[in-house]
């Protein structure tokens, strides 16, 4: 269970203080515990992806972070330079505004220009649920689908006071999907075995987290339990 559960983990690090030295750990726990991914700013890509080149981790990085404000050519710009720098993975955070606003083409189109761009590199979405009534919820996962987005995410984890990934989130966001092939990370506030899985179970195929490994711990406490 513990590699497998391992296989849904973004091991994670945004912290706008870390150091290369903090990178270079996230990028051997990432080896050593089997994550899927990496996700950094757009600062250590690079690094990321020499530390990593003999592994199978991929390099996600993250777009318009965190408030998903920037104009949409940064966000375009920002997209096409971590891709020239290896990033394997897009988190890309939408215009909150625009969306509260309605500008629902406007939102869609820019998920849609990223995804564009990124062709064969995987674009998750960040909707940000914490700051989203479900109605909004709703349109903002219609619109990823729309896009042709690859993921929906939950959160940034940069919400003051926020819940971050909730099952009742994970399951609104499933429910709007329905048939659509748009996977669902859940992220922020994701601490112990016990919310990994009951996210898992309510939809999620990825998790975002930077306490991967003491979920692996709790699914190996577990295990050794029966």
């Amino acid at each position: 269970m513990n590699q497998e559960i391992a296989q849904y983990i973004d091991h994670t690090l945004l912290n706008p203080s870390a150091t290369r030295a903090d990178i270079s750990r996230l990028c051997a726990e990432a080896q050593q515990w089997g994550f899927f991914a990496v996700c950094v700013n757009p600062h250590f890509v690079r690094q990321c992806v020499k530390e990593l080149a003999s592994s199978k981790v991929s390099v996600a990085t993250v777009i318009g972070f965190p408030l998903g404000a920037n104009l949409m050519d940064i966000k375009i710009a920002e997209s096409q330079r971590a891709i020239s720098e290896g990033a394997e993975e897009l988190d890309m955070v939408i215009n909150i505004s625009a969306l509260k606003d309605q500008e629902l083409d406007f939102v869609t189109e820019e998920i849609r220009s990223i995804v564009k761009i990124s062709r064969d590199h995987l674009v998750k979405v960040i909707i940000e649920c914490d700051l989203l009534t479900d109605e909004e919820k709703v349109a903002a996962t219609e619109a990823c689908a729309r896009a042709g987005a690859g993921m929906v995410k939950t959160s940034t984890g940069f919400v003051k006071d926020g819940k971050g990934a909730t099952v009742e989130d994970i399951t609104l966001i499933k429910q709007t999907l329905g048939s659509a092939r748009v996977g669902i990370k859940a992220s922020a506030g994701i601490r112990d075995y016990a919310k990994a899985k009951a996210l898992i179970e309510a939809g999620a195929t990825r998790l975002g987290t930077s306490a991967g490994i003491a979920i692996i711990q709790g699914a190996q406490a577990v295990r050794s339990a029966y």
